[in-house]
């Protein structure tokens, strides 16, 4: 069908024509949450809203009557995951897309059971779960970010505790559905916004327990994703024991309760407190024991002599020096001289040792203690 600006298709045409292009796509399985259920009173159909659990995106269905009393369990409880088979059908009067039931049944735990375990095995083997993939958590938090249910018990049991802990704490919280059709998208969407705020150093995803139902959304594939690739640490306390969801295995720290995720990503004011306390003990007693050890070295350098009198330093060396010098001058010639002798010598200077190599008449020089004298050899005395 061609159309233009100038030769416009009617809206009956347009109507007829997604009809008939709708019509092709034949009978179809189709599975979601029971969103909205409206069943009126003397009416031979029902209608239902059945919402994806991963997305924000949901289908009209109309189903008999009669279909929704044979169902099991009767009446399908709220919030249920059920597959429907039939056929997409076209309302042209309103211009509206609805699928018009003819089976239904509920999703069994077990058969999500084994869709969880497939999906756990698949996701280990992509190495989501690995123990090298987590990241430590900050000391300290600047800011910790919290997904949490509205006004719920877990929020209070985690601001509380952590307050007590560090009074000083920041929290970014973040209040969505923690169970039913729209938690995947709003607990997904919270995730998103914390991990782009600079200040939150680590998110909390938190709910107080709950049904095994209460619990799929935390096991969704997208989800699960999701906190695989954030760059600020997760913590998971969704706070049950059994039946771990795999929020938890991809989580960089599991709590076993919303306390108990509070006393991990902060630590304790007294027992810090404590700690830099007993470390200011210890710095004191390492250094009293210093400056006793160092006092009782400088008292036993002070005892000795050469300390306690200086003087006897100065004195010992200046009796040795005197020492040195008078038995250097007992030495010297001058001391010789000193004691009346006399270094004979001729007139060339040389010294004189024998009285054979002096001639008569020939002229000497005597060196004295003090002074020189000149003599003539008059001969060798008998």
């Amino acid at each position: 069908m061609e159309t233009s600006e100038e030769n416009p298709a009617p809206v009956r045409v347009i109507s007829a024509a997604i009809g008939e292009y709708i019509g092709r796509l034949g009978p179809v399985w189709v599975e979601g949450e029971i969103a909205e259920m409206t069943a009126r009173p003397g009416t031979v159909m029902a209608f239902m809203r059945l919402k994806d659990p991963s997305a924000d995106m949901s289908i009209s269905v109309s189903v008999p009557r009669a279909l929704l009393k044979s169902a099991s369990p009767e009446p399908l409880p709220p919030n249920a995951l059920i597959k429907v088979f039939g056929r997409i059908s076209w309302y042209a009067p309103r211009g509206s897309i609805s699928l018009m039931a003819k089976t239904i049944s509920l999703v069994g735990q077990g058969e999500l059971l084994a869709r969880i375990e497939a999906l756990r095995n698949l996701l280990a083997a992509e190495g989501l779960f690995a123990d090298s993939r987590k990241r430590p958590l900050p000391f300290l938090p600047r800011k910790i970010g919290l997904i949490c249910g509205r006004a719920s018990a877990a929020e209070h049991d985690v601001v509380e505790n952590a307050k007590r802990r560090w009074p000083a704490v920041a929290f970014e919280i973040r209040e969505v559905a923690v169970q039913g059709s729209n938690a995947v998208s709003e607990v997904s969407a919270a995730i998103r916004e914390l991990d782009e705020i600079a200040e939150v150093d680590v998110i909390i995803v938190t709910r107080g327990g709950g049904s095994f139902e209460d619990l799929l959304p935390f096991s969704d594939e997208g989800l699960v994703r999701l906190v695989s690739k954030c760059s600020t640490p997760v913590v998971s306390a969704i706070g049950h024991e059994q039946d771990a969801p795999l929020l938890d295995l991809v989580a960089d720290l599991r709590a076993s309760t919303p306390t108990d995720a509070a006393k991990r990503v902060v630590p304790d004011v007294q027992e810090q407190a404590a700690l830099i306390q007993g470390l200011r003990d210890r710095a004191l007693r390492k250094l009293v024991s210093f400056v006793d050890n160092e006092s009782s070295r400088l008292a036993s350098l002070l005892s000795r002599p050469a300390i306690a009198d200086p003087g006897t330093m100065i004195t010992y060396r200046s009796d040795l020096i005197a020492s040195l010098i008078a038995r250097a001058r007992a030495m010297s010639p001058q001391a010789t001289l000193d004691r009346g002798y006399a270094v004979v010598q001729n007139e060339s200077g040389t010294i004189i040792r024998s009285s054979a190599t002096i001639k008569v008449g020939e002229r000497l020089r005597l060196r004295l203690a003090e002074g020189i004298a000149t003599a003539v050899a008059e001969g060798e005395s008998q």
